[in-house]
């Protein structure tokens, strides 16, 4: 046996309450959007989000049913597939059996963006995109943790040290979702937020570098992930369907980059501009 790392033995389920069992997986969506929704709130008072904290707590339901309903209707058309066996109507929502595609959620939480600075008309939807994408690595941190404390989305075999022998495995993986964790997570909130803070980007470009790069990082870490077993490899014996929607992402975002709306607004004033209560006004070193 080579030699690897023994799988902590975590238990999903952090505590039962009678039928109602509390689980690590939304336990990590909830600290994501409440975190998320700190950090926006406080992108507003340093000036950086152009709306009030009434029209955050109005936008942020959106967001969530967004990243829900998107998340789950995508993970459905994209890696569902017919088992044969009986389903229940409702399984296409039944995110509490499992199934949830980040790339479907972005979808979710653009349209409700969309839709809700349609009823907002003075609301800027670059200046919302940008403060998201500083965000949304927060989620991004705490769903990977989540999927390794699940035990799910697991690496392929490997014969590194740092490989784990995952529940009901005989030999050792890549623990992929601990890659995506920190690359999707720390490394991109890094990268995000000192391209806010010293490039001083016009409005939009945030949003894009985030597309950009979360694309590079999944397709890259996808090597070390296996592929879904229902879909497999999709093309030349290598491609998997999280690599192909993260090539169509970072085109996407190198699409944003190239075009934004005119007249082009600095996501960052002089600091002296921004208005605080007293006290210089700085994003979170």
């Amino acid at each position: 046996m080579l030699a690897a790392i023994p799988y902590p033995q975590f238990d999903p389920v952090i505590v039962h309450l009678g039928p109602l069992a509390i689980r690590w997986y939304g336990v990590a969506y909830l600290a994501a959007f409440l975190m998320g929704y700190g950090v926006m709130i406080r992108l507003i008072h340093w000036g950086k989000l152009r709306i009030t904290t009434d029209d955050m707590s109005d936008l942020f339901g959106w967001l969530v049913l967004g990243v829900i309903a998107g998340g789950r209707l995508g993970w459905w058309f994209v890696y569902h597939r017919d088992t044969g066996r009986p389903e229940p109507w409702y399984e296409p929502i039944a995110m509490w059996h499992g199934g949830m595609s980040f790339h479907g959620g972005l979808i979710g939480v653009i349209l409700a963006l969309l839709i809700w600075c349609w009823a907002h008309p003075k609301a800027a939807f670059w200046n919302l995109a940008d403060c998201m994408a500083l965000v949304t690595p927060i989620g991004l941190f705490f769903g990977r943790i989540a999927n390794f404390i699940n035990a799910e989305l697991v690496g392929r075999p490997t014969n590194m040290p740092w490989g784990v022998i995952f529940p009901h495995e005989d030999f050792p993986r890549h623990p992929s979702q601990i890659y995506e964790a920190m690359l999707e997570g720390p490394l991109l909130m890094l990268i995000l937020w000192a391209f806010f803070k010293y490039a001083r980007p016009r409005e939009g470009r945030i949003a894009s570098l985030f597309l950009i790069f979360y694309g590079l990082f999944r397709f890259g870490v996808e090597f070390t992930r296996q592929p879904d077993v229902q879909i497999g490899f999709i093309a030349f014996g290598w491609l998997t369907m999280g690599q192909l929607l993260s090539v169509l992402l970072s085109l996407v975002g190198v699409g944003a980059w190239i075009w934004q709306p005119a007249p082009s607004i600095p996501m960052i004033p002089p600091i002296a501009s921004v208005p605080s209560a007293g006290k210089p006004a700085h994003p979170p070193q």
